[in-house]
């Protein structure tokens, strides 16, 4: 969902001026319609194929807009360099439809047990919170850190990400991570209050929300920390549960 929300603000702003800018929107739906089912029955209860078929074109999809980000940046003036890093299509975003549809395959191979414990879904993880954390750092530098709290994203998450790294190698959860990670799924509700906050800051603030949604700090970003860490929790359950 926090794909969906954040793919469509973003390209909402860009007034769709591509129309390959409505595949992630497309991918992202599909995805919350077969995901939706797993959570209301405990389990997915569509067809394997075309949960795999959703699931393959949201990696797609997700691989295509790191392609057009990077078009996007490097045919500016001045090429691939950090102002456009700064102002261009934000290069790490479309990398979260990757994670979607790779985190919704590995549910599946785990409901079929093709996946006999939960350190390869640890390990999407922790490279998901790498990600996410440079993406943050980016866009936080880019506000010139104007905040305090604009460090919480660029320093719990990549520490959690390190300790459950460790966890993998090591076959063994430890407290430390788990702490780690519910400190990180909780940032995603902070950074998102803290988020509203800049919006109504703006000019005119939440009564000009058409504009200062657009123009403000993305509402919807911050929830890939909380996504990502709740599911390395799931994983170090079932690392603790095979290796315990």
């Amino acid at each position: 969902m926090a794909v969906l929300l954040d793919s469509g603000l973003e390209h909402y702003r860009g007034s769709f001026r591509n129309p390959a800018m409505l595949l992630p929107l497309a991918a992202s739906g599909v995805n919350i319609g077969f995901e939706g089912t797993r959570l209301m029955n405990g389990r997915a209860v569509t067809h394997p194929a075309a949960r795999l078929a959703g699931q393959g074109g949201a990696m797609t999809v997700g691989l295509l807009g790191v392609g057009f980000h990077l078009f996007n940046i490097n045919k500016r003036p001045g090429g691939f360099g950090w102002s456009n890093l700064f102002h261009a299509a934000p290069l790490g975003a479309p990398a979260s439809l990757i994670l979607a549809g790779a985190l919704g395959a590995a549910a599946d191979r785990l409901d079929r047990s093709f996946i006999s414990d939960g350190r390869a879904v640890a390990t999407i993880c922790a490279i998901g919170i790498f990600g996410t954390t440079a993406e943050a750092a980016l866009l936080h530098f880019r506000g010139a850190f104007q905040n305090s709290a604009m460090w919480l994203p660029v320093t719990v998450p990549p520490l959690a990400a390190m300790s459950l790294a460790a966890d993998v190698i090591g076959r063994q959860p430890r407290a430390a991570t788990t702490a780690l990670l519910v400190m990180t799924a909780a940032l995603g509700f902070v950074g998102a209050a803290f988020h509203a906050y800049g919006v109504s800051r703006r000019m005119g603030g939440w009564r000009n929300w058409r504009q200062n949604l657009l123009a403000g700090p993305p509402l919807p970003a911050p929830a890939a920390f909380t996504g990502l860490a709740v599911a390395g929790l799931g994983a170090l359950m079932l690392i603790g549960r095979d290796y315990g």
